[in-house]
């Protein structure tokens, strides 16, 4: 990862904070990416890195956000894309503005950042799109049907482009971690 330049989304805590601790140890030129303005800022500071304000369910930031990092960098080698939120409850009490809210973070903001990267990526002829995916996503999780559902579209998505964009040099890949402690049920 040295020298390569490395956007992760949810980025302030959790999964996309370890990461960037090893992507920044690792020498990668990073892009700190969260809706926690404050908490992406905090995390740059500590890594001497550049933070991002950036909701993942708005295409337009999303995009403006990898064209901001191709602008300054002049390419984009990974993109992670790491934001996501949990919500837990059982099926029948579930609103749709609950399932609304994880379509658009969870699968809507991967959409994005991926078609986003993928074009710029295509172009350079290289580049590596990784979604953070989950195992509920791989074998359902009671009481998370919005998060499982929404983790099973990310893998399916992942492995999809995944056929396509090989033939233009650019790498897919779904990961699918377990329960991890992190504060994505506090927030």
């Amino acid at each position: 990862f040295s020298g390569e330049v490395a956007l992760v989304t949810g980025a302030a805590s959790g999964i996309g904070k370890a990461l960037c601790q090893q992507l920044a140890a690792a020498g990668a030129k990073l892009v700190i990416a969260d809706i926690n303005a404050a908490g992406a800022e905090a995390v740059a500071l500590e890594l001497g890195a550049e933070a991002r304000h950036v909701d993942v369910s708005s295409a337009d930031q999303v995009e403006a956000l990898i064209e901001q990092t191709v602008s300054r960098h002049g390419r984009i080698d990974y993109l992670f894309n790491n934001a996501g939120i949990a919500v837990v409850g059982d099926a029948r009490d579930l609103t749709r503005e609950l399932w609304q809210a994880a379509i658009d973070v969870n699968l809507m903001g991967v959409i994005y950042g991926s078609q986003a990267a993928y074009t710029q990526m295509a172009r350079q002829g290289s580049g590596h799109i990784v979604n953070v995916g989950s195992l509920a996503g791989l074998v359902g999780a009671p009481g998370m049907l919005p998060y499982s559902t929404t983790k099973a579209a990310v893998i399916a998505l992942s492995r999809t482009l995944r056929i396509e964009a090989l033939a233009f040099g650019v790498r897919v890949t779904a990961v699918c971690p377990g329960f991890i402690e992190s504060n994505i049920y506090e927030s």
